[in-house]
């Protein structure tokens, strides 16, 4: 393949639309050499190929420096269809629709959580439950869930579960309009109301950082982030609730595409065109998804929120703990943007990709209008974390789409043959990092070498102008499944 892909400058790089591969648009990939060399290894490239295929896919198929392979549509991928003739995949957005990261600081130095530090991790571990099936006792009926599916955090807020402006600090206000769960299967529901509140497992995580380094003074301060700060960041999605939306729906477009004879390049790429009943249907349920992923993050809040006062004997708003912002990046949006010259509304589907949206888009919360949206990376286990600003330059480039990670070089299995959980664990406590984890297999799964390095995923992304960084975050504790 690599006789296929042009450099277009040391961040760019395209593998050029091709009619004998029936692809409509090119593939354009945001990476160094050194990480393109690595997506090379999988089927990522492969992938987004053939997501260029589908139809009305409109100027080119992206691709993130943290992409890598995934369920028929790549991690890091970003692919907008015209809003009339255009389609809408599940695949193209993932099963854990509404992934997604919260960033919550404190008024806190390092030196002053550092000596409780054991016993907050402790705390953070007991109060917001992980691991595969994790479920929580908050006692939330069928009738809740339907309110969150419907209201998002406005709902949950509502009931005491945090402050009443953490909604501004939340992308979309923490509620996507237009959710309908009569189009929620009854097995999601059943799944969902036993783990709102609950972090999960895989790479979802919880961690306590400190602020390690300000490279934007201005929008670091404009963000509410300080050298040696302590922050909180949160990594989880939808859970059973969104995984079975996912897989219901990709059951519904199979059938739909049988019923229309239309084949695929790959079947895990399904779709039903926009207008039509399964596409409609499908995305009132991703919303009602997306509204579920944004009101899991919220509850959790509140519980690390108790973690800190059960610890420090301080209120949380003494001790300062707004959310800094919350992202997704597993999700499908209508939005509106510039193709050769014309504004068109499109759906914007971005899998593993953040929305960047730079300084006065009206889109982004009016707190930070002026510097561009927060776009939040999370590394690796033991590894740095950033924040950065959405640019002007993703709206021209990337439908004002950026990274979400570090991305995956190794699968899970892979991992578990060659990276033993002691050389992660004794990494770890080298770097002076408490670790709280429920299953020591994910101690080589989440392992740091497991993934890309995050420095070179974000200097890419910093490099081709779609993001400017504005701190690095490194972890103190962290929790997991």
């Amino acid at each position: 393949m690599a006789e296929e892909i042009k450099k277009i400058n040391e961040f760019l790089w395209e593998i050029e639309k091709n009619d004998t591969r029936n692809m409509n648009v090119p593939v354009n990939i945001y990476a160094n050499e050194t990480i393109l060399n690595m997506m090379q290894k999988d089927r990522t490239l492969l992938q987004a190929k053939n997501a260029s295929t589908l139809p009305h896919i409109v100027k080119a198929m992206l691709v993130m420096p943290d992409g890598h392979e995934g369920y028929g549509f790549p991690v890091g991928g970003v692919a907008a269809f015209d809003a009339n003739e255009g389609i809408i995949s599940p695949g193209a957005i993932g099963f854990d629709i509404n992934c997604g990261v919260r960033l919550i600081k404190t008024n806190m130095d390092i030196k002053e959580v550092a000596p409780k530090l054991p016993k907050l991790m402790d705390r953070l571990f007991a109060n917001v439950p992980s691991g595969v099936g994790s479920k929580i006792k908050l006692g939330f009926t069928k009738g809740d869930l339907e309110k969150v599916a419907v209201e998002g955090v406005g709902y949950i807020i509502g009931k005491g579960f945090g402050f009443p402006d953490d909604a501004e600090r939340i992308e979309e206000n923490g509620c996507m309009m237009g959710a309908n769960p009569d189009k929620v299967s009854k097995l999601a529901k059943d799944r969902g109301v036993q783990q709102l509140g609950t972090l999960g497992a895989g790479n979802h995580f919880l961690e306590v950082q400190k602020v390690d380094r300000i490279l934007d003074e201005k929008t670091a301060k404009a963000f509410g982030l300080q050298k040696d700060e302590v922050v909180i960041m949160v990594h989880s999605g939808s859970r059973g609730y969104g995984h079975q939306v996912c897989s219901d729906y990709l059951r519904t477009l199979n059938d739909y595409l049988l019923a229309n004879n239309i084949t695929l390049v790959d079947p895990e790429l399904s779709y039903a065109y926009i207008g039509s009943k399964e596409a409609n249907d499908y995305l009132d349920a991703m919303k009602c998804a997306v509204n579920f992923a944004f009101t899991n993050r919220q509850i959790m809040t509140a519980s690390i929120r108790k973690s800190f006062e059960e610890v420090f004997s301080k209120s949380a708003d003494m001790l300062g703990m707004e959310i800094v912002y919350d992202v997704a990046h597993n999700i499908a949006k209508l939005e509106e943007h510039e193709v050769d010259g014309k504004r068109m509304k499109l759906y914007v589907h971005r899998k593993g990709a953040t929305r960047a949206f730079g300084p006065g888009n009206p889109e982004v919360t009016k707190i930070y209008r002026e510097y561009g949206q927060p776009v939040l990376i999370p590394g690796s286990m033991g590894s740095a974390s950033y924040v950065l600003s959405g640019r002007a330059e993703a709206m021209r480039e990337t439908f004002g789409s950026s990274c979400h990670g570090s991305g995956r070089v190794m699968s899970r299995h892979q991992a578990i043959r060659e990276i033993p959980a002691s050389k992660t664990l004794g990494d770890l406590d080298r770097k002076h990092i408490e670790v709280r984890v429920r299953s020591k297999k994910l101690i080589s799964e989440e392992a740091e070498w497991a993934y890309k390095n995050v420095d070179d995923v974000v200097a890419s992304i910093a490099g081709a102008k779609i993001s400017n960084i504005v701190a690095r975050l490194v972890p103190v504790g962290v929790a997991k499944g």
